[in-house]
């Protein structure tokens, strides 16, 4: 079978991981694959020595971006000639805006042939995966309305199969947002390559030594792109929460606490300044984006996520695999990756919840956050277990391996199975949410 994978760019992030991954793992005697990305905007760091380093040489089509604009006309007329070029078997989106285009080039694929007219389109299958949503706190309300009537549209009339890579951001999608019907939805969950962080107690010191910590020194890792979504700023605040409380109440056994921002991007010199004005220039290091995370995770005490919207974080599976404690807001597929609230006593009146695999607290909750933090700090024998518990969890559920055979199987499903005509009337539901 012959595979087109398609995403928006290959930025920092689990996507870029994720597609480069399929693509690499993908190219065998039964199926050949080809990545299509698009560009890099500018002040973010392209991952394609990624793509280099795993042997996988994207197609780019430089009006492929992340922003809307009239070049999107120009990529859907590029993706199309690049169809009928290829003629694939399957097509797989990944990410918004790539799903957006590819979608409707597909359309325009499928349908623009004479045998189209006796109601044969050309046999191709279209596969969307949602690695997060931007249904909620990306954009304004008129803007996200917008885009989430597309999506509708697009999974109606456009897709075959969507994959979600975790069951909460399924409930989310389909039962909340209303996209897609249930027979359309698959959860596979992301896949790594497990191997990279073995031995990870070996490598603990490297990355120590070059911020200047010593054994008895905590440190606290946030990872990601410094944008808006991330929601950096609470990690601050809650910095400087626990700063100010562990300052009016010593902690039993003190030790120095520093916080390490892993990550670059536009939001940067406002989030130095932010920290500055919190009065945590000796407490926060801002450490930029790092090619090196076999080393930087397991360097870290506790590894946090403050995000307002996410899908299943791939640095949040990096840090778990570490057998890395992680405190994160209860955001999508967080909730899965943490499991469910562990049997502790008095749990119900803390800001925050103990989870059989990490600390999740509610979104923009700064104080709940400080709080979580102070009490992983003060329990090294709740750090480590939840910390085992998380890389036993991932080690099981998240290896590579698993991924790839997940795919190929949904792959080898959708060409054995008889084309659906696609019904255009909306459906019962959809008229009872006008009224």
């Amino acid at each position: 079978m012959k595979v087109l994978r398609i995403i928006a760019r290959l930025n920092v992030g689990g996507p870029a991981k994720h597609v480069v991954w399929l693509t690499a793992g993908l190219q065998n005697s039964e199926c050949q694959t080809l990545l299509v990305a698009g560009t890099v905007p500018r002040g973010e760091e392209d991952m394609n020595y990624f793509a280099e380093a795993m042997g996988v040489r994207p197609e780019f089509i430089s009006e492929m971006s992340r922003e809307i604009s009239i070049k999107d006309a120009v990529t859907i007329w590029k993706l199309y000639r690049l169809f009928v070029r290829e003629r694939p078997d399957i097509v797989h989106t990944h990410t918004a805006k790539a799903g957006t285009v590819g979608r409707v080039a597909g359309l325009l694929y499928r349908w623009s042939t004479p045998a189209a007219l006796l109601g044969r389109p050309r046999p191709c299958r279209f596969v969307h995966t949602y690695h997060g949503h931007i249904f909620h706190s990306y954009y304004g309300s008129i803007k996200t309305r917008f885009f989430l009537g597309i999506e509708r549209a697009l999974a109606r009339l456009g897709t075959n199969r969507i994959v979600v890579i975790g069951e909460q951001q399924r409930r989310e999608i389909h039962e909340e947002f209303r996209v897609g019907r249930d027979s359309q939805f698959a959860v596979i969950p992301l896949g790594l390559d497990t191997q990279v962080f073995a031995n990870w107690r070996q490598r603990r010191q490297q990355f120590r030594a070059e911020l200047g910590a010593n054994e008895n020194d905590i440190l606290v890792g946030i990872v990601g792109r410094l944008t808006e979504i991330k929601n950096h700023d609470l990690f601050l605040r809650m910095a400087a929460l626990y700063k100010e409380h562990s300052g009016a109440h010593p902690p039993v056994r003190p030790r120095r606490v520093r916080f390490v921002v892993i990550g670059d991007g536009h939001l940067r010199p406002g989030l130095e300044a932010q920290a500055r004005a919190l009065n945590l220039t000796d407490e926060v290091v801002f450490a930029g984006t790092r090619r090196d995370p076999e080393f930087f995770y397991p360097a870290l005490d506790v590894v946090a996520l403050t995000s307002r919207n996410e899908g299943t974080p791939l640095t949040l599976i990096e840090a778990m695999l570490n057998a890395r404690p992680v405190i994160a807001t209860a955001v999508g597929g967080v909730v899965d990756l943490l499991g469910p609230a562990a049997a502790v006593s008095a749990q119900g009146s803390l800001p925050y919840t103990i989870c059989e695999r990490g600390i999740r607290v509610s979104p923009n909750d700064a104080n709940g956050f400080a709080e979580a933090l102070a009490r992983l700090i003060e329990d090294e024998e709740l750090r480590a277990m939840i910390g085992e518990r998380a890389r036993q969890f991932v080690e099981q559920n998240y290896a590579k391996e698993r991924l790839l055979d997940d795919i190929m199987g949904l792959y080898r499903e959708l060409l054995c199975a008889q084309p659906v005509a696609v019904d255009p009337r909306p459906s019962k539901r959809s008229l009872e949410s006008r009224v």
